[in-house]
């Protein structure tokens, strides 16, 4: 544990020293990426599941390049209809897409290519209703919110690009039936999965060998409503607390260890906002922003090297009356961050500072009522 902490240490040295290098060059090199990339919004229609993508130009602008079907139906309408953080996810190469399809019980597997996403594998999700996806070299596990909740793996085969369901894999939450699942992620080593439930304010462990989990443990949440997680500096989990009403969202920070167990580094800290539901963390630690579905704002944190947390700005931003703010993605260099608007169809970019600021971008509309998940590069 204690070299992976040092290797994380030296990784954000690193990435502090490379933005110390951007901000030298001046204003119009630290405010560009250097290369564009894409941002991709899953539909979640439950007439056909597709996913969006939008081209990223050096500057972190928006344009829609095109939209891909996923051979699956989606769930639900609203803002939020799955009430999940990692709907769709990249692998960390940035050569696969991975995205749920509620509607139908399975998960898709795209390869990228530039703009365009091919479909590869259309599989069962080994539950009911599948809300969120992770992926790590290979292994992909969803967890599954209907019925009686659950966990289960899958391979990726590096030949074909197909999935395929890993034997002995499928666990039930802690929960049960009453779990209400909203992230699944492996840890920042891969040894352990962790999964956030809402309904039960607890958050779960699962212990891998060989890829199989072989020790299920659950841990109570030291706030309301644990929605979604992102890792830190140090592996710290950082997790959102969408509280029990207006004004009580907050967010905390733990110490999953290779064992499973969750140890408290952080006791929950109030933005004083509503809903506090999705979490996106800076690559090098420093920041974690939370979107605040009931308030329509973005709320930021300063994170020290042991996962401590502190309010930055109650109001980083504002997506406007209505807009319920959800799902948040960061880009490969943690320059730009991107909320889907479940309110009003539309996505928002904002460039982020080296003070850990937020500028806005602009607001793309067109996203269809009932999107779920959002994903960057």
């Amino acid at each position: 544990m204690h070299c992976r902490r040092s290797d994380r240490k030296l990784l954000a040295c690193v990435s502090a020293a490379v933005l110390g290098a951007l901000l030298v060059l001046g204003p119009a090199t630290a405010m560009a990426d250097g290369r564009g990339g894409d941002v991709y919004v899953m539909t979640n229609q439950s007439s056909g599941n597709a996913v969006m993508v939008f081209h990223r130009d050096a500057n972190g602008m928006l344009t829609l390049s095109g939209t891909f079907a996923t051979g699956g139906n989606g769930a639900g309408t609203g803002a939020d209809p799955l009430a999940s953080q990692g709907a769709i996810v990249l692998s960390e190469d940035e050569r696969f897409l991975f995205a749920v399809n509620a509607g139908s019980n399975s998960i898709s597997a795209f390869t990228v290519s530039g703009d365009q996403l091919n479909l590869h594998s259309t599989v069962p999700s080994g539950g009911v209703m599948p809300v969120s996806v992770t992926v790590r070299h290979g292994l992909v596990y969803v967890v599954n919110a209907g019925g009686t909740p659950n966990i289960s793996g899958f391979h990726l085969d590096p030949y074909t690009n197909q999935l395929a369901p890993l034997a002995g894999s499928s666990r039930n939450l802690p929960g049960g039936a009453a779990a209400g699942p909203a992230e699944i992620s492996f840890s920042p080593d891969g040894g352990v999965l962790v999964v956030t439930e809402k309904n039960t304010n607890r958050i779960d462990t699962f212990v891998l060998d060989d890829r199989i989990p072989v020790r299920v443990a659950s841990f109570p949440s030291l706030s309301t409503t644990p929605f979604g997680f992102d890792f830190g500096r140090d592996d710290a989990t950082i997790v959102s607390d969408a509280g029990a009403g207006s004004g009580t969202a907050a967010v905390s920070s733990y110490e999953v260890e290779e064992n499973g167990h969750v140890t408290i580094l952080s006791p929950p800290v109030g933005d004083a906002q509503s809903a506090a539901c999705w979490i996106a963390v800076l690559r090098n630690g420093r920041f974690a922003y939370t979107a605040n579905a009931g308030s329509g704002t973005i709320s930021s944190y300063s994170v020290s090297e042991r996962g401590k947390l502190t309010l930055k700005q109650a109001v980083a931003a504002s997506t406007g009356n209505g807009s319920t703010p959800t799902d948040m993605a960061l880009n490969r260099s943690s320059r730009f961050l991107y909320v889907r608007d479940g309110g009003n169809g539309a996505v928002d970019g904002f460039r982020i500072e080296s003070d850990g600021s937020l500028t806005p971008l602009g607001t793309v509309p067109g996203v269809p009522a009932g999107s779920q998940g959002i994903a960057a590069r």
